[in-house]
């Protein structure tokens, strides 16, 4: 019998034509593996794209000020007060508050109020002239806490052709394994694959929504302070900095940084129950998600071309069951959320979307929904045999 992880490989391996052409069609599985140390560029950068990412290494460090425009309202003041465990781009202590409201079926974004995420502190300027931080949401009907992501890798995971995401969705479960990834749609119906909601179409869109969600900071693609943290109205001169206030130049420079960070390596093991879970991880059914390896498509970027690259995610929309509930989104329902990628997994030490599961097996047996039937799965193991599974986890 071949597994359900094993089919959708192969439905990987029947796309291929289309994806690379027919002439001298790769496999999967000979195209290099692009993996290397947390934090480090990507092997095969030109000297060129090395400078840039250096260079916007350094904006990612850099502490931006009011006089620059942070704010009124923000939550940090530079993108490594976030994502800085254990390596630039890595994860952090802070978490994210986000409010959406559920109206008719439709999921409202609370736009006209500023937006779905919650901005905890204002510069002193601005609380000097009376504003506040938002600790409300008008109109808002859920909330959820979202703890900060990886961000390695990025530059392949927007490498991955949308084909590939839509071979391996299944929305109507025609297969009938339990399973029907969709994927995710953005405020304007993009196909998506950013966010634990999935609604950020590029690479380029998700840094421009940190800059501005994160540090109030408006960019050219979207000039108004409101869209930036001046919703709800703050008093006039709280930022009087003009708009845009971050050159396209500086965020080409941070987009190159993510772009060209390197996916983390897993762990070499020559313990003999990492390889009984490798092979559990895949009969349970958690690989029906958690794809292990995703492949993306020629790219202008020698290094980002043609590659693989051990994600474990499939980058779609699940139904995760209603105790894992949350916020909406543009594509996405309460309880869905994308795949969360279990790449560099042993640098973590919370868990699930929302951080509430302290340990991986506690994680594991959280699921719900799509994933019920894995979970039981696992959950009627051994303890020898989960054990096995949560070394093999541990590698990641």
């Amino acid at each position: 019998m071949i597994g359900v992880g094993a089919r959708r490989n192969i439905r990987l391996l029947a796309l291929l034509p289309t994806l690379f052409g027919t002439s001298c069609t790769p496999t999967s599985e000979s195209l290099p593996l692009a993996a290397g140390a947390i934090g480090e560029p990507l092997a095969g950068l030109t000297a060129a794209e090395l400078d840039r990412f250096e260079r916007g290494r350094a904006i990612f460090r850099r502490m931006f000020t009011q006089e620059e425009g942070l704010g009124p309202r923000f939550n940090e003041n530079s993108c490594n007060a976030c994502h800085t465990f254990p390596a630039d781009g890595g994860s952090g202590e802070t978490s994210v508050t986000k409010r959406t409201a559920l109206v008719n079926d439709q999921c409202d974004m609370l736009s006209g109020h500023g937006g779905d995420n919650v901005r905890k502190q204002v510069t002193s300027r601005a609380a000097e002239l009376g504003a506040r931080p938002v600790r409300d949401v008008t109109g808002a009907t859920h909330t959820a806490v979202f703890s900060i992501p990886f961000i390695f890798g990025l530059g392949l995971v927007d490498a991955v052709p949308a084909a590939a995401l839509e071979a391996l969705a299944d929305p109507d479960d025609s297969d009938g394994d339990g399973i029907s990834g969709r994927v995710g749609r953005d405020a304007v119906g993009r196909p998506a694959r950013f966010g634990r909601k999935a609604d950020v179409a590029s690479l380029a869109d998700f840094n421009d929504s940190a800059f501005r969600l994160e540090m109030g900071l408006t960019t050219s693609l979207f000039p108004d302070e409101a869209r930036a943290g001046g919703t709800p109205s703050v008093p006039a001169g709280a930022d009087p900095t003009p708009e845009p206030e971050v050159a396209d130049s500086t965020l080409d420079l941070v987009t190159d940084f993510v772009r060209y960070l390197t996916p983390v390596a897993p762990a070499d093991s020559d313990d003999p129950l990492v390889s009984d879970g490798e092979a559990l991880f895949d009969s349970l059914g958690c690989a029906s998600c958690h794809v292990p390896e995703l492949t993306t498509g020629p790219h202008s970027t020698s290094a980002l071309s043609e590659k693989r690259f051990a994600l474990f995610s499939d980058l779609l929309l699940h139904d995760l069951g209603p105790d894992l509930a949350g916020t909406c989104g543009p594509g996405a329902s309460l309880t869905e959320y994308r795949t969360e990628p279990l790449m560099g997994l042993r640098y973590r030490d919370l868990f699930l979307h929302d951080g509430r599961a302290t340990s991986v097996i506690e994680a594991v047996l959280a699921h719900g929904g799509e994933a019920a039937a894995a979970r039981a799965r696992f959950a009627a193991l051994g303890r020898l045999r989960q054990e096995a599974v949560l070394r093999y986890l541990g590698t990641l």
